[in-house]
């Protein structure tokens, strides 16, 4: 438990449940640290290695921390929102509001007013910085490149994880659920694999309650195609970047992602991607020229097919575009990079003087 007047930045989650907005917590808090931002979380659902603030810290919310004026609150939800204003505005405690918004949609009014109450906005991308109505600084996630980072002998890494170390692998990761677009990435190599059989698939990923009859449907379509021994649903796992090391190919088929980071974090493994046209997959990958992955209309089968199949079918091609995702991933995505642009923030924030 870290001493309240030691912490200029208070970074709640209220969501027990892991998400996308989790991870970025859990990833960035070190990074920040590392950085000299005294930042702590405050809520459930985190691991205990994250320096934290009980809830009864907040009591001291009135007193100002040992050199600063005030504290700031780094909300990424509505929930995170609304208590840092009752606390601002309400019990008048010294605090200013920075909220990240990731979602790209219209924003309901609730939405709309609580933003409106934000000292500063962040949107993870240009895109999602059109939805809102409010100045906004647009800061992407980064990548931690010191956990995905290229397999020095790819053969070595997939046998380590029990795969054929003589295959190519195709890809998919993350929940396995319709939005994700699982069925979309199964359909394709149901299509592409029997042609193909130097390469086989694989599903990283849980499918929670609501979703495990849409992965056991998949499964079954998978067996009835005869391929239950090359399209492989291999579960969650904690050493995901183990698993990316192990690909040739990448792909992210969401039907809709507020930001998205596996197209990323293939990148940073060396991976040519596919990827759908949602979520900030247009601001990743780059075409043409400097080619580091294919951008491909949401929802269309038959384009996703074609661009695996482009990959797939040419190796050196596969393999310029590996080589120029790491160059892009180190060069413009690396979380340090994340981390200091908010830092830029908060040290605004935290030198007002009201």
């Amino acid at each position: 438990m870290e001493d309240i007047s030691d912490v200029e930045i208070i970074a709640p989650n209220f969501k027990q449940r892991l998400s996308g907005v989790t991870s970025t917590i859990i990833q960035l808090i070190p990074v920040q640290r590392a950085l000299g931002q005294k930042v702590a979380t405050l809520g459930p659902g985190l691991p205990a290695s994250l320096p934290h603030i009980g809830y009864t810290s907040l009591l001291s919310l009135w007193c100002r921390p040992k050199s600063r004026a005030l504290r700031v609150w780094h909300a990424r939800r509505n929930i995170e929102m609304l208590p840092a204003i009752f606390l601002r505005d309400i019990l008048r405690m010294k605090l200013k509001i920075v909220f990240t918004s990731a979602s790209q949609r219209k924003h309901s009014g609730w939405t709309k007013f609580l933003v409106r109450q934000m000292d500063a906005v962040i949107a993870t991308s240009n895109r999602t910085a059109a939805y809102l109505d409010v100045p906004s600084t647009t800061i992407m996630h980064g990548i931690d490149t010191q956990r995905f980072f290229p397999a020095a002998d790819k053969a070595a890494a997939k046998a380590a994880l029990g795969l054929p170390a003589d295959k190519k692998i195709a890809g998919c990761f993350g929940r396995v659920r319709h939005q994700k677009g699982t069925d979309l990435f199964v359909d394709s190599m149901i299509s592409l694999l029997p042609q193909r059989p130097d390469w086989i698939a694989i599903v990283a990923g849980r499918a929670t309650g609501a979703h495990q009859a849409f992965e056991t449907e998949l499964k079954e379509k998978v067996k009835t195609a005869g391929l239950a021994d090359r399209i492989l649903f291999v579960g969650e796992h904690t050493n995901i970047p183990d698993w990316y090391r192990a690909l040739d190919l990448f792909i992210a088929p969401q039907r809709w992602e507020g930001f998205g980071l596996t197209p990323l974090e293939a990148m940073a493994t060396q991976v040519p991607v596919v990827a759908t046209d949602v979520g900030a997959f247009s601001e990743l990958l780059v075409m043409g020229d400097s080619e580091t992955g294919i951008l491909i209309p949401a929802k269309e089968l038959t384009a996703m097919a074609d661009a695996a199949a482009s990959f797939m079918d040419d190796p050196e091609r596969s393999k310029r575009a590996g080589e120029r995702g790491l160059t892009r991933a180190i060069e413009s995505f690396r979380i340090q990079g994340e981390a200091t642009k908010i830092g830029e923030i908060y040290e605004k924030l935290l030198s007002s003087s009201s």
